[in-house]
């Protein structure tokens, strides 16, 4: 699929890019070097533009293979990215993908990624015709439980020792909205 813009309102998302014309591995390596990012990140580094130029380029392949429809929250009126926000795992068979979301530090605690995230919700259950988007959290991550209980999520259930953080195996909370629960 072609990568699809989405005007949020106050967000706008877009595909992450390194071009003539915008050009996001600034951002990126300073939202990657975050501590909190690299912790619930799972190890993903982004430590330099080059780096960042390659994860640019891997997203815009997972929106051309339909395995990942990947968003940059970016800022109306600065246009700078603020996070990112994605539909991954996307399966055509089931109609299910899980929603992923991160957010710059300094950005934190304005409700970015809720916004976002009911936006993307709106995108995949509209546009791509699912029936079931998931969400992960680590039990530890309070933040980004906030994200799913206020993006009208359904708590499910708990994945023992599912994500490895830091070395350590932490718990999974599952969420999930399903198109009918609108």
């Amino acid at each position: 699929m072609e990568p699809v813009e989405i005007n949020a309102g106050e967000y706008y998302l877009r595909q992450l890019r390194a071009d003539d014309r915008i050009d996001d591995t600034a951002a990126l390596v300073a939202a990657f070097a975050d501590p909190e990012i690299r912790r619930w990140q799972g190890g993903l580094l982004v430590d330099d533009e080059a780096a960042a130029r390659k994860y640019v380029e891997f997203r815009a392949w997972q929106w051309e293979s339909d395995q990942r429809y990947s968003w940059a929250v970016c800022d109306q009126l600065l246009g700078t990215p603020v996070g990112e926000v994605a539909l991954k795992d996307v399966d055509p068979h089931n109609r299910s993908a899980e929603l992923v979301l991160w957010t710059a530090a300094e950005h934190r605690g304005r409700g970015i990624a809720v916004h976002a995230a009911t936006a993307v919700v709106g995108f995949g259950f509209g546009f791509v015709e699912l029936h079931r988007i998931s969400y992960r959290q680590a039990v530890d991550n309070v933040s980004s439980q906030r994200v799913a209980e206020k993006a009208g999520f359904t708590p499910e259930g708990r994945l023992r020792g599912a994500q490895m953080v830091q070395g350590e195996h932490h718990d999974l909370r599952v969420w999930s909205r399903l198109v009918t629960d609108r």
